[in-house]
């Protein structure tokens, strides 16, 4: 997808749509999106794991590297290693299981966390209310946020504009399991510079809850268990 651009000059550069593509993705999703599966939980978390991996790796080949000469038993080699600073921040609570798959690929990634949760009103209606943040400088690195459910879009733009004091990014990454058209159509609207989306599925609908459909269901009662907050 072209980069778009809105009234404050904030883009989406480019939307990366893995489910386009058969792959062993596919067999995640389908395990995740079951429900004679996914009451797994430990087995529903590491499939988010791996959809983290797949991901994390198509993002690593967007990077910088820079040539390194090294020694083996045998003899010196020049080997290209990863050239950026990368930081990995995550949306709690669901969004841990795919914050461990992408640092299965930058092991050596910063990390950071952001709470972001529906906040219900006696309406109906909620909003995304941001509280807590532990973020190392963003100044300059490659940063890689994830949320594994991209409803409305809210989460992420919320937690960018609170991340917002600790630096620019060289490069800006979302990444999430599945994200509905509307949410997709929402942050190439209204995001921040430069931006990818990197994506396993995109899914038609929300529901009047504004869940996704088809989904998979709350993706953070799936990881952990039921909670009583609404």
């Amino acid at each position: 997808m072209d980069a778009s651009t809105d009234k404050k000059g904030f883009r989406v550069k480019k939307i990366h749509h893995l489910g386009e593509a058969r792959s062993a993705i596919d067999n995640y999703m389908a395990d995740l999106r079951n429900v004679d599966v996914q009451t797994d939980r430990a087995m529903f978390r590491e499939n988010i794991r791996r959809v983290g991996r797949a991901i994390g790796l198509e993002i690593s080949k967007t990077l910088d590297y820079k040539e390194v000469l090294i020694t083996t038993p045998l003899a010196k080699h020049g080997q290209f290693q990863l050239g950026d600073e990368v930081v990995v921040i995550t949306i709690l609570r669901a969004g841990l299981p795919m914050h461990e798959g992408i640092l299965d690929v930058f092991p050596k990634a910063e990390n950071g966390f952001i709470s972001a949760y529906r906040k219900h009103d006696a309406d109906g209606s909620f909003t995304i209310d941001v509280g807590y943040v532990a973020c190392p400088s963003l100044e300059g690195k490659v940063l890689i946020l994830n949320d594994p459910m991209l409803a409305t879009g809210a989460s992420f733009e919320n937690a960018m504009y609170a991340l917002k004091e600790y630096g620019k990014p060289k490069a800006l990454h979302l990444a999430a399991v599945i994200a509905s058209q509307y949410g997709v159509n929402a942050l190439d609207k209204s995001f921040g510079d430069d931006v990818e989306l990197w994506v396993a599925a995109i899914d038609p609908e929300l529901n009047e809850d504004k869940y996704i459909v088809p989904g998979l269901g709350d993706a953070g009662d799936l990881c952990f268990g039921p909670k009583l907050q609404s």
